[in-house]
């Protein structure tokens, strides 16, 4: 451990590894990486172990699955895209996603599927990359005939039943109705989903392959990708989701045989990537620079701009501040941002310690992953532990904590 880092404290930082390490001896994480970096200086911690019963050591290598921490890489892609004139922001995404053409829209959230409206307008790029295309994933509606078509059609790509390859995802959800009106709520996940299927009909590649080619070997994304290879599975832990009563340990996905163990049939943008906290820092310091990566710029500064600063009218941020402050026992308190930009959280409001301005977003299987542009700060937190109970969200909420307690300038 060092003893001096430019911008940390040396007793800042060793708050830090005491606190993770004190969530890890607790019994609730087995194991955990965690990365801070300030500037150019990098600093490290790996504890605990890769199984709740022993096993391995957790490594700086280690493989995480990101959950919805995928979502701000997987919309680099699309930025690319803007950048080169092959899509618009406001152009109908019909012509390339003729499954969403004269979409109908529920009279009521909650209602039959077959009690609808005609859309008033064709769903655009803008409404995907801002969520806001008219379906989504929403916990306050579960149970809804739309929720439930979502879960029973495979949509839902993180749910039990891995999403089947896209142009059969694509139809599947041409046959549901939109919740509400393009343009008109934030909701969350599916969209991200949409616009992999986007970027693989605009360029003629997989998505995976445009986003590796252009995003992912540029900036040395080794690790990241949609699977593991065979001879790299020993670096992925199981992922756990505890049973919200008893905490007992239940393996959601197994390193060997499991779902990350081969190419799957569709390579989910909003939440399908595996990766390492020397990956992910790699993509937000691109971020922080403002699309450039040593001598090479991934993305122009405007579109950097765009997808970090809120992009929500103040009637769509307001649903996306209730879905967070009301739903704390859902959520535990996950979310409280304010805005969203394209593909992730920002803050709006000065609601814990971190300013105004930072990006980045969480994940459900445990991971965290934000920087901070007023005081030039990255932060990843990635576990093997689900969001089934508060555990592994009180962890990320202290992670942050200290990380920005441990500045010293």
């Amino acid at each position: 451990m060092t003893t001096t880092t430019r911008g940390f404290s040396a007793a800042g930082l060793r708050r830090v590894r005491d606190v993770l390490a004190r969530h890890v001896d607790s019994g609730k994480i087995p194991g955990l990486v965690a990365l801070v970096g300030r500037g150019d200086e990098t600093h490290v911690e790996a504890i605990g172990t890769m199984r709740h019963d022993g096993g391995a050591p957790m490594r700086r290598d280690t493989i995480f699955r990101m959950a919805s921490t995928s979502k701000p890489v997987a919309m680099a892609p699309v930025m690319i895209l803007l950048d080169e004139c092959r899509l618009r922001l406001d152009d109908p995404v019909e012509q390339w996603l003729p499954e969403l053409a004269d979409r109908q829209v529920l009279k009521r959230a909650d209602g039959p599927l077959d009690d609808t409206v005609p859309a008033r307008r064709p769903i655009t790029v803008r409404d995907l990359m801002t969520s806001t295309f008219g379906l989504g994933m929403d916990v306050t509606t579960l149970g809804t005939p739309i929720q439930a078509a979502i879960f029973e059609q495979a949509i839902w790509s993180q749910g039990g039943e891995p999403a089947p390859e896209p142009d059969e995802w694509m139809r599947r959800l041409g046959t549901l109705p939109l919740m509400y009106q393009p343009g008109e709520r934030w909701q969350y996940h599916i969209s991200h989903d949409v616009l992999g299927v986007l970027v693989a009909r605009v360029t003629g590649q997989p998505f995976e392959q445009f986003l590796r080619e252009r995003v992912l070997d540029p900036l040395g994304m080794k690790d990241t990708g949609f699977h593991v290879p065979a001879d790299q599975l020993d670096r992925l832990p199981p992922s756990y989701a505890p049973d919200p009563q008893s905490g007992e340990f239940i393996v959601w996905d197994e390193a060997v045989g499991g779902r990350y163990s081969r190419p799957p049939a569709f390579s989910a943008g909003g939440g399908g990537l595996v990766s390492t906290v020397d990956d992910y820092h790699a993509y937000f310091r691109m971020l922080l620079n403002q699309g450039t990566h040593e001598t090479e710029r991934i993305l122009s500064r405007p579109a950097v701009q765009l997808m970090t600063t809120n992009r929500l009218t103040p009637e769509q941020q307001t649903v996306r501040e209730a879905l967070a402050r009301d739903n704390v026992h859902v959520s535990f308190g996950q979310g409280q941002h304010g805005g969203w930009g394209f593909g992730m959280a920002v803050r709006t409001y000065r609601g814990d310690y971190a300013s105004v301005g930072q990006f980045g977003w969480d994940g459900g299987t445990g991971t965290t992953t934000y920087a901070d542009p007023d005081q030039q700060l990255t932060g990843i937190l990635l576990t093997q532990v689900g969001m089934s109970t508060p555990d592994p969200a009180r962890l990320i909420h202290d992670f942050w904590t200290t990380l920005y307690q441990a500045m010293d300038d």
